[in-house]
């Protein structure tokens, strides 16, 4: 029998375990089982809160989509995972350090109940993102369904692309994220991001994530846009990303600086179910 919660941060959802004080080994199968909206939970991806590796770190943090692949970020679960360490009584600090494939995280609760995410710094050469194109570009182009589409492309821990639109309502998430998200110029699949710049303290954006679709929200995409938008100098430092689930703030100096992240994080339920 395991013990879960499902949270949601902007409508983005998670199946949320406790792996420290329980015994947790999933298989990709049982995590596609467990994220079957008719016949499991339903979430877009599964969170795992385990030991620390480092000994600076509270927690690791481990992050699976709903194919069963595990990834390496996802910004609104962090949200969710610092609110569960503190609902579950894992931790009463204000600000907590998570151990992740990609790195550390500071996760941080803000006086009005929202929370901050420190999500490190964007990494922007092609090996790192990972792309593949000799050179660093602003815009990268790749020819999609027989059109040749232009983005830009950013590491936030995992990979982005970000194609601007003029209104995201019309805009062709599945049909271009699909062939997009798996096209070979990105090794390792991409997160693809379309969005529309309102003014320069405010986008709209729809996101079509690596092993999950379109979700109604993106923290990491949200952070990878804003980045894109102010490196191709349409976004000032301090950004508002609207997404379908919600608004989230996003914060970047510029290079070789940390992005932050503040939105909410909301558990709905807590259960048990036997695989």
């Amino acid at each position: 029998m395991i013990n879960f919660t499902k949270m949601h941060g902007l409508g983005n959802d998670f199946m949320v375990i406790d792996a420290i004080n329980q015994q947790i080994d999933l298989a990709p199968e049982q995590v596609q089982r467990l994220s079957d909206r008719h016949f499991g939970v339903g979430f877009d991806q599964l969170l795992l809160v385990e030991k620390p590796v480092s000994d600076n770190a509270d927690f690791k943090y481990r992050i699976f989509n709903a194919d069963g692949s595990e990834v390496d970020q996802c910004g609104n679960g962090a949200r969710c995972f610092a609110r569960f360490v503190r609902d579950k009584h894992l931790s009463d600090k204000d600000e907590i350090r998570v151990d992740t494939n990609a790195g550390q995280l500071l996760l941080r609760f803000d006086a009005d109940g929202l929370i901050t995410v420190n999500m490190g710094v964007p990494r922007h050469k092609p090996a790192e993102i990972p792309v593949l194109a000799e050179q660093e570009s602003r815009f990268y182009t790749v020819v999609v369904n027989d059109k040749e589409r232009a983005f830009g492309a950013v590491s936030m821990g995992n990979p982005h692309a970000v194609i601007h639109v003029n209104d995201i309502k019309t805009a062709s998430v599945s049909e271009v994220g699909q062939a997009l998200e798996s096209h070979a110029f990105f090794p390792e699949r991409a997160n693809i991001g379309f969005m529309q710049v309102v003014d320069r303290q405010h986008i709209k954006l729809r996101v079509y994530e690596r092993g999950a679709a379109e979700t109604l929200a993106c923290g990491s995409g949200a952070c990878a846009a804003v980045v894109i938008g102010i490196e191709q100098n349409q976004l000032d430092h301090d950004v508002t990303a609207e997404l379908p689930g919600g608004h989230l703030k996003i914060s970047w100096a510029g290079r070789g600086e940390p992005v932050l992240m503040t939105g909410p994080a909301v558990s709905v339920f807590d259960g048990q179910i036997e695989l």
